[in-house]
């Protein structure tokens, strides 16, 4: 049996709450990979994703909505404007959040294995439907240990020719 200490990285590039938003994403942007672990005294209090740092600057509530018809207007089309990404939009939202701490953007319900679960117990936390989960901290004795993405799955059951 494939254990998650056996497919793991370690160790980890992590960051912590109180980490800037704008150190994050500067991490990020040089790191092959696209999220960190969020760790306080080396336990996981959350993980945070590019895609949680690009919500930052493209807010969903930037859409303009524009009914469009012809008079007495009993039937009309309802287009929608995105107005997120024009320079000053990205400029304002960059000053804005460039000093937030990463604890106002991390995700909080981390999904985490220990290391000696299976990969097939791995292959369902990265394969679940409900959520959309990329790595899983590798937590033993309440401290992260290490993390595993879906490529690390893939390339270790490639490697091994272990089928599932």
């Amino acid at each position: 049996m494939v254990t998650a200490r056996e497919i793991m990285t370690s160790p980890v590039e992590t960051v912590t709450p109180d980490d800037d938003v704008s150190d994050v994403l500067t991490r990020l942007a040089k790191a092959d990979f696209s999220g960190f672990p969020v760790v306080e005294d080396g336990a996981v209090v959350g993980i945070v994703t590019e895609t949680d740092l690009v919500d930052l600057f493209q807010p969903s509530n930037r859409r303009l909505w524009i009914p469009v018809g012809f008079p007495p207007f009993v039937e009309t089309l309802t287009y929608s404007v995105d107005l997120s990404w024009s320079d000053l939009d990205v400029g304002v939202d960059l000053v804005k959040n460039a000093g937030k701490p990463i604890r106002d953007v991390m995700i909080t319900d981390v999904v985490t294995v220990s290391p000696e679960d299976s990969v097939e117990s791995v292959i369902d936390h990265l394969a679940d439907p409900d959520r959309d989960i990329n790595r899983l901290p590798v937590v033993e004795d309440d401290q992260l240990v290490g993390i595993i993405s879906r490529e690390d799955v893939v390339r270790t059951l490639s490697e091994r020719g272990v089928s599932v």
